[in-house]
């Protein structure tokens, strides 16, 4: 098999996963924002939260249940386990630099926190590095009052 082919395979392999770990990540991360506001995270208020059904959510944590993420009562609210708490922290932090970066770039704050929600899963750990690397060393230069290190923006002809 020829390099470029085993390359795109495993590309498209890592995009599976990284699909697959998105609904997790994107629930977690619901369910702890909403424990954060609410003290509690029903299911009526994570279909409302995400914009899918109640029947999508209950279905999703009956998976994330067995995947060890929540823990949950008949009747009452979803909570996260230890590795649920986890995922959504490490999943906010990833947003919350996607979001940081882009924002940098000139990206209005709102197109940023959209455009982050598909970005953000799909940003290997290297990239991410780089970017809280960057996000480092630009933010004592912007606080100094100094030229960024980016490149000026093109005037339009």
């Amino acid at each position: 098999m020829p390099a470029r082919t085993r390359d795109t395979a495993a590309i498209q392999r890592h995009t599976r996963r990284a699909h697959a770990q998105e609904r997790a990540q994107d629930y977690v991360e619901a369910i702890a924002d909403l424990m954060a506001e609410h003290g509690e995270a029903r299911a009526t208020d994570i279909a409302r939260s995400l914009g899918v059904t109640h029947v999508t959510v209950i279905r999703t944590v009956q998976r994330l249940q067995r995947e060890g993420l929540v823990k949950t009562l008949p009747y009452r609210s979803i909570f996260l386990t230890p590795a649920g708490r986890a995922l959504a922290a490490r999943a906010k932090d990833r947003h919350q630099t996607v979001v940081a970066f882009l924002e940098l770039l000139g990206v209005p704050r709102t197109d940023a926190m959209a455009d982050a929600e598909g970005i953000e899963h799909h940003v290997g750990p290297a990239t991410l590095a780089a970017m809280n690397k960057f996000l480092a060393a630009e933010r004592p230069r912007r606080r100094a009052g100094k030229q960024s290190t980016r490149p000026a923006k093109r005037s339009r002809p």
